[in-house]
Formats: structure tokens, C-alpha cells, sequence
């Protein structure tokens, strides 16, 4: 037999790897990827392989005007994405939004002076960026900063054009104080802002306006200072909604509420945040109230073997989906009933453009689980529907909806109408039929986790957290609808479910429960954690104030929880004394039982102290009580104990706040203008701490 030379067995071994190659092409390589594989595997999405470097995208994609936004729960996202599409209809600009965490800003100052920059800010908590503009607000307002050509000159931001809104409560002490920092920053560092800086008040209720009030000046000075034309505005889809007719629901490639790529092939895995929930098991679940007119929940959700941490203090988030009954009202109204289960890809008409959530999915997934259907309505967006209306006179009565404020208050904002509700009103039930589905993709929020204080104590029961929440229900006299909470109708119909009831419908709210696929079934919940800074001093022996009527009790019961463990466990715990108020006791003690227990095992060192507003014939809260207690509250602060409030923001904290100023000031001798000086240097050490909503 002939020898094989070295030429030979290379010649082969090329021609093999060649056959195998053919062979495996499409099964092992060269494989057509899911366009969404990657940016939402695990919740990334838009972030993988895009430059960091904003002007060279702007150049990329031909932008003049960039929208970025500090957003929370979404309201600023939603802002920037309304400014952006206005002015592109109204001026022509080539806009774009940018999410501030995706991007560096050494190179700001080469910013170009043909193009603006907007500055979309929410503030969070008390006064802090919102998650994702935390690493913006530490660059920019940095003693130091420093920036890519220009480092060292006294004014490197000469060349940037900005504007800016701030989206914040006054009944925070640091209102807005993200847009008034921000402006003072870049202001300082040499740029010019366009127009006042805009300020929405969420504390009274005006943010709508506040927003639609400061906007027209706005984009008055921004056409005079770029020259700028204005054109009729008309509706350009940001998406583009394809049918995908050769797919159907069942499919394993098509998204049916799935929040991302893992979750789709039911290989979930960390880390779990908020691009990522963890499916939690509902370990336990009840209910706390003794009156069947109201639901208030304690639910106990297993996160054992996720990897998800918590600390005592911090927030758990519950992503909700929409309820049935309101889902099929919205898909009625549009007319979409026959193709509520076809197939659509969503995709963004501008390369800047991001879906908001993965497709393949269909027009039923992205109404139950991605779209705030439930909210109510903006003017602007009343106004921008006239154009679809079935017929002249429903179009010149949302034309004046959407044009007079007061007019829009009486008839839709007092009405507490959600979006299909509002529809149904003003046709009488006749479907609308011309307005596109991207519009909807475009002006309603998306659908956004609810945050609850985590109300167990991490040192107790490390792989368990404690939710209390009541179920929330706004009835406003003259109102035709009674708006019922989102995520704690959904969550009571978990509870109904776990006690036995194989079909929940909490207030005529049925909900599927068992997620997309049924991948929820077995009584699951999809949550993650978000770090809290409301914590108990790390001496335990520091005494403690804390303030939580209702189901502002939450966090307190993990405080209490955890200084009886520390006393058992033989650590020194100093004075802790809870005000907690409720109606009645026999309705809504929330946790009686408990507390009994902590003051066994803490003793004298444990006091609470009660008010039941509607047992007497006056009223008496949290702030009353407070203000009997003020000798022994203000004998502590002197020990340094810390302050603790958690509850409604826009009344009680207020007057807490001020009850606590005037008590320094009354057992101290001091005046009231020292003692204010005092509590807001409490603030600024962390020994007053709030967890507080509106």
C-alpha cells in the first residue's frame, strides 16, 4: 500500500473539515440568531455591542437633538419620548432618546453647537438620581470632573446647547432638586440652556400641565435659538407593527408575556433586577383586615435558591400583568377581538428607536403584560387621538379635550377614565378602528414593577420576604369608574387561588395568574429586590423612632423583628417606641398579635403606641400622638436615637415633620426656625429617615 506524504493527509483533512462543515452549517454554526437573543437575554436590551460614545452615535444615525432621561418608574422615559416625537413632527429635528446609563459623557465638550442636548430628570426618594443617572450625576457634578479635549478649561461645556425638565413632589424636602443640580452644574461648566428649566409637580398633582405649560415657551426659544421652522405636526410611527401570518401563538419563538429570551425557553437564570424577574413561589398568604369591605395582604414569597439578597429596610418589586377584564375592553374597543392572538414583529423605524419589549409576541401578550393601560390619560395624548376618531364630532370634542385644560379636567380627568374606558365613553361603544397599534407602544408607559416595602427582617428569615400591602381601590365622587389597583387586585387573586378558589376574581378583575405559558402556575409571582438606604442604625444599641400608620407599618415590623432577634441572640438593644394608626382596632391592628410578642422579649425596651382615628369622637393620628409623646421623643433625639417615617407623603410625613420641628422647639427652648435648622441636620446624617409615596 502506498505511503501517505504530509501533502496528502493535509490535502484530506482540509477536505474533511470542508464536508463536516457543510454538513453541520445552520445546526452547529452560521446559525440564523433570534434578534432579540442577545439584547434580552437577560434583560440587557439596547445595551449589547452599542457604543457608549453619544456623538458618535448621533453621527451614525444623522441626530441633531438628543433626549436623555433619569427615569424611575417610567414617566421620564415617557416625557422624552414625547418630546422627541414632537420635535420631529412639529420641527423637524432629527431626534433620539438616551437612556443616561448607556452612555459616557467625557466627550460633552465636543458636543457640537448645532445640536441640543435635553435633559429629562426625575428625582428620586429624597433628592437622589434615579437608578440609572446615578453614575451621570456623580461625573457631572464632581469636584473634579473631567472631560475628554477640554480638561482643565475653566468652561470645557462652551459649546452645548441644553434644555431641561425636572420631574419631581413637593412633599419631599429636595424637590426637583435633580434638574435645579444638573442645570447648576452644566450652567457652571459653560453651557447654555434653552428656555427656563421646567419643574412637574407629581406631590400636587400637576405634572400633566406643569409639563404641557413649560414645553410651548420651550420650544419657542429652541426655534429661535437653532432657527427652526414649524410644520403641522402630524402622526409618524415610531414602529413599524408587521402580521406575521406564517407564525401562531403556540410557537416557541413568539413572546407571550415573557420579559426576555431565558424566560421564553424557560431557562431562567440571574442575576434577577429589573430587567430580570426571579418566578418566585408564594410560600403563604393571608389576610390581615376584620372587615370585609376592605383587603389588606400578607404574603410570605420564597426566594430560596435564586440568588436574590435583601437587607432589612429594602424594597421588593412585583411585576403585575393587566387584568382580563380590562384587557378585553381595550382590545374590543380597537377592534383587534378577532386578531387579539396573531402573530406580530414590532420594530423601531429609526435605527435609535428601542421596542420596549421582544417580539415575535401578539397584540394580546403586549396589552396583559407590557402596556399601562389602566393609568390615566394625558391631554397631549387626547389631543393626538382626535385624529383617529370614528367621526367629525367625536374629533372636535377630543380637538377641545386635548386644547383646554379646564375643560380636560372636568370631563376627562375628574373621571378617572382609563384609555379603553375614555374610548368607549366618547364613541358609545363604537370601535375605533383607525387608530394604529404603534401609537399606543408609543404614548402608554410601559407596564412597570410595583415597589413595596419589604416588611420581614433579613436577619429573621433571610430566604423569605414578608409584603404587606392593602388592595388598593380610588373612588372620587362624580367619577363613573372606580379605579382598582393593578398589582394588588393581581396579587389578592393569588391569594384567592392559594386559599382554595380555582377561578379569583377580585373585584371582577380575573387575571391570568399563570402567566405566559402557564409558567407561573403552581402559585408564583415574578419580583426582585431594589437596595434600600432606609435602614436601622448598625449599633443596635442606638435607640429608635418610628412612625407607620397603616400599611406604613410594613418595613417597622422587619425593624422590630430584628431588634428582639439581636436581643435574643444577646446583643444590647436600645429603646425602640412604634406610632402606628388605624381606623379601628378591631378592623385594622395590623400584626396585634406580633407586637405582643416583641415586648416579651424586648420589654421596656419596646413601646407602642396606638391611634385609632375613627374610634372616638375626634380624630387622632400618628402626628397626635406624637406630639403627647414629644418630652420622651425629644429626650431620645438627644441620645441620638434615629427617626423613621414611612408612610403617605403629601399629608402625614408633612405633618410629622413639622410635629417633630415644633416639639424641639417646645422642649428645648429653642426657637422654631433652630429647630427646623436641627431636623434638617438629622436629614443630612441619616438619623431622619422617610420611606414615603404619594
Amino acid at each position: 500500500m502506498a505511503q501517505l506524504d504530509t501533502l496528502d493527509i493535509l490535502v484530506l483533512v482540509v477536505l474533511l473539515l470542508g464536508t463536516v462543515a457543510y454538513f453541520t452549517k445552520g445546526t452547529y454554526w452560521a446559525v440564523q440568531k433570534d434578534p432579540y437573543a442577545s439584547s434580552f437575554a437577560n434583560g440587557t436590551a439596547g445595551k449589547a455591542g452599542k457604543s457608549r460614545n453619544i456623538l458618535e452615535r448621533m453621527d451614525e444615525q444623522g441626530k441633531n437633538c438628543v433626549i436623555f432621561y433619569g427615569s424611575q418608574t417610567g414617566t421620564a422615559e415617557d416625557y422624552a419620548s414625547r418630546l422627541a416625537k414632537e420635535g420631529s413632527s412639529r420641527f423637524g429635528l432629527k431626534t433620539m432618546t438616551a437612556d443616561l446609563e448607556e452612555y459616557d459623557y467625557e466627550n460633552l465638550d465636543q458636543f457640537p453647537e448645532d445640536k441640543v442636548a435635553f435633559f429629562v430628570l426625575a428625582t428620586y426618594g429624597e433628592g437622589e438620581p434615579t437608578d440609572n443617572a446615578v453614575e451621570f450625576y456623580e461625573f457631572i457634578g464632581g469636584e473634579d470632573v473631567s472631560f475628554s479635549e477640554k480638561a482643565g478649561e475653566e468652561k470645557p461645556l462652551g459649546s452645548l446647547k441644553y434644555v431641561a425638565f425636572g420631574l419631581g413632589n413637593n412633599t419631599y424636602e429636595h424637590y426637583n432638586s435633580m434638574v435645579r443640580n444638573v442645570s447648576k452644574y452644566l450652567d457652571k461648566l459653560g453651557g447654555t440652556r434653552i428656555g427656563e428649566a421646567g419643574e412637574g409637580d407629581d406631590g400636587a398633582g400637576t405634572m400633566e400641565e406643569d409639563f404641557l405649560a413649560w414645553k410651548e415657551p420651550m420650544w419657542a426659544a429652541l426655534a429661535s435659538a437653532m432657527e427652526l421652522e414649524e410644520r403641522e405636526a402630524v402622526y409618524e410611527p415610531v414602529f413599524e407593527i408587521t402580521e406575521k401570518p406564517d407564525l401562531n401563538a403556540e410557537d416557541d419563538t413568539v413572546y407571550l408575556g415573557e420579559p426576555n429570551k431565558n424566560h421564553l425557553e424557560g431557562q431562567s437564570k440571574g442575576p434577577y433586577n429589573a430587567h430580570n424577574p426571579y418566578i418566585a413561589p408564594i410560600h403563604s398568604s393571608k389576610e390581615l383586615f376584620n372587615d370585609k369591605t376592605r383587603n389588606c395582604l400578607h404574603m410570605e414569597i420564597d426566594i430560596s435558591g435564586s440568588n436574590l439578597s435583601y437587607t432589612t429596610g429594602d424594597h421588593i418589586a412585583v411585576w403585575p400583568t393587566n387584568s382580563g377584564k380590562e384587557v378585553d375592553r381595550f382590545i374590543n374597543i380597537i377592534n383587534l377581538t378577532e386578531k387579539r392572538h396573531n402573530v406580530i414583529a414590532v420594530k423601531g423605524l429609526d435605527a435609535t428607536a428601542k421596542v420596549p419589549f421582544p417580539s415575535p409576541t401578539t397584540y394580546d401578550a403586549v396589552v396583559r403584560y407590557q402596556l399601562e393601560i389602566g393609568a390615566g390619560l394625558s391631554r397631549q395624548f387626547v389631543s393626538q387621538l382626535a385624529q383617529f376618531a370614528p367621526n367629525d364630532t367625536i374629533k372636535a370634542e377630543l380637538t377641545k379635550a386635548g386644547t383646554d385644560a379646564d375643560y380636560f379636567r372636568e370631563n376627562v380627568a375628574k373621571k378617572n377614565y382609563n384609555i379603553a374606558q375614555f374610548l368607549e365613553f366618547m364613541s358609545g361603544g363604537e370601535k375605533w378602528e383607525k387608530i394604529p397599534f404603534s401609537i399606543f407602544i408609543e404614548a402608554l408607559h410601559k407596564l412597570q414593577p410595583r415597589y413595596y416595602s419589604i416588611s420581614s427582617s433579613s436577619l429573621v428569615q433571610k430566604n423569605k420576604i414578608s409584603i404587606t400591602a392593602v388592595v388598593g381601590s380610588l373612588e372620587t365622587p362624580g367619577a363613573p369608574n372606580v379605579v382598582k389597583g393593578v398589582t394588588t387586585n393581581y396579587l389578592l387573586a393569588l391569594k384567592q387561588k392559594q386559599a382554595g378558589d380555582p377561578h379569583p376574581d377580585p373585584n371582577g378583575l380575573d387575571y391570568a395568574i399563570t402567566g405566559p405559558r402557564n409558567k407561573y402556575d403552581g402559585i408564583h409571582v415574578p419580583v426582585h429586590v431594589r437596595h434600600s438606604n432606609f435602614k436601622l442604625p448598625s449599633d443596635p444599641s442606638r435607640p429608635v423612632v418610628m412612625v407607620g400608620p397603616g400599611t406604613g407599618v410594613a418595613p417597622f415590623r422587619g425593624f422590630v423583628a430584628e431588634r428582639a432577634q439581636q436581643a435574643e441572640n444577646g446583643e444590647k438593644v436600645g429603646k425602640t417606641i412604634l406610632f402606628f394608626g388605624c381606623r379601628k382596632q378591631h378592623e385594622d391592628f395590623l400584626y396585634e398579635d406580633e407586637w405582643k410578642q416583641h415586648k416579651d422579649v424586648l420589654g421596656d425596651n419596646f413601646e407602642l403606641v396606638t391611634a385609632f382615628s375613627r374610634e372616638g369622637a375626634d380624630k387622632v393620628y400618628v402626628q397626635h400622638r406624637l406630639k403627647e409623646y414629644g418630652e420622651m421623643v425629644n429626650k431620645l433625639l438627644e441620645q441620638k436615637a434615629y427617626f423613621y417615617v414611612c408612610g403617605d407623603a403629601s399629608n402625614m410625613a408633612r405633618e410629622v415633620n413639622e410635629v417633630l420641628c415644633s416639639l424641639i422647639s417646645e422642649q428645648r427652648g429653642v426657637p422654631k426656625q433652630k429647630a427646623e435648622e436641627i431636623v434638617k441636620a438629622m436629614r443630612a446624617s441619616n438619623q431622619y429617615q422617610e420611606d414615603v409615596w404619594s
